[in-house]
């Protein structure tokens, strides 16, 4: 069976898991469970802390597992990065109190506080910047008012959380981070099916199909306005003068393409949700 990581609790967690129901996987029941078994896709799952799950995969233990990218990178471990998965957005930056630093050479010889120290670390090092890194497991902005560090590194999303704590941020992106589907670098029978499966729910996701009746004069200028993932599929009509187009189109740009559509003389416009997909 592949063996998978999945993440037990935290900001991953119930997403991985939801994600992997929808890609036709049977995960946990009780969420007490450790380890759970699905024979009918040879795969079995193993429930960890997600700081832990690069780990287990680079060490070999396990074939693959969903982390996130900042603890990947955080780890040190041989884990490679298989495929992102479109969710737990996150932003690493630099921040210290108002006017205090700049630019990143300023944290030359200072104390940064941070629960990432591989992921800083490695990040100054590229950059020949030389600081005292204090580890902290979490509340990192409080660490320069209790005087343990000069400034922090730390997940931004608003910037608010800084903000209440006198904090600004300055310097570079350390890092673009989301989930990640790892690997250990030995192709197990099973990834490629997984990938695909995962593939699709993101496809599934971020996209919809679209249906309509369009007179054959304004055919072309119709498929303009919505290409498709490909090209769409177009079938006559018992009226010859119009024909039914059905296309995949992205999500997002459904009510704008609808519009357009609309307007061109396009009627009997529909959208449906895919469930799955495959590419």
């Amino acid at each position: 069976m592949l063996r998978i990581a999945v993440p037990n609790k935290g900001s991953l967690s119930d997403t991985a898991a939801q994600m992997l129901w929808e890609a036709g996987y049977t995960g946990r029941r009780d969420p007490r469970d450790l380890h759970t078994a699905d024979p009918r896709n040879g795969v079995e799952f193993f429930y960890l802390r997600p700081r832990d799950i690069a780990t287990y995969v680079g060490s070999g233990a396990l074939d693959v597992g969903i982390t996130g990218r900042d603890l990947l990178l955080d780890s040190g471990s041989d884990a490679t990065e298989i495929a992102s998965l479109g969710f737990g957005d996150s932003t690493f930056r630099f921040a210290a109190p108002a006017g205090g630093f700049a630019t990143l050479e300023d944290l030359e010889g200072v104390r940064v506080a941070t629960s990432y120290p591989g992921l800083v670390g490695d990040f100054l090092a590229r950059h020949g910047v030389t600081a005292k890194l204090v580890k902290l497991d979490g509340a990192v902005e409080s660490a320069v008012r209790l005087g343990v560090a000069d400034a922090v590194a730390d997940v931004v999303s608003t910037g608010s959380t800084l903000r209440k704590a006198g904090l600004e941020i300055f310097g570079p992106v350390i890092l673009q981070s989301e989930a990640v589907l790892i690997g250990s670098g030995i192709d197990k029978p099973g990834t490629g099916t997984l990938v695909r499966r995962l593939q699709g729910v993101l496809v599934a996701r971020q996209y919809v199909l679209l249906d309509y009746d369009v007179p054959v004069a304004h055919l072309e200028q119709a498929t303009a306005a919505a290409p498709g993932f490909e090209s769409p599929t177009v079938s006559p009509l018992h009226d010859p003068d119009w024909v039914a187009v059905r296309v995949m189109i992205p999500r997002t740009d459904m009510n704008h393409v609808m519009d357009a559509l609309y307007e061109i003389g396009a009627r009997a416009i529909l959208v449906s949700a895919i469930h799955a997909a495959r590419l």
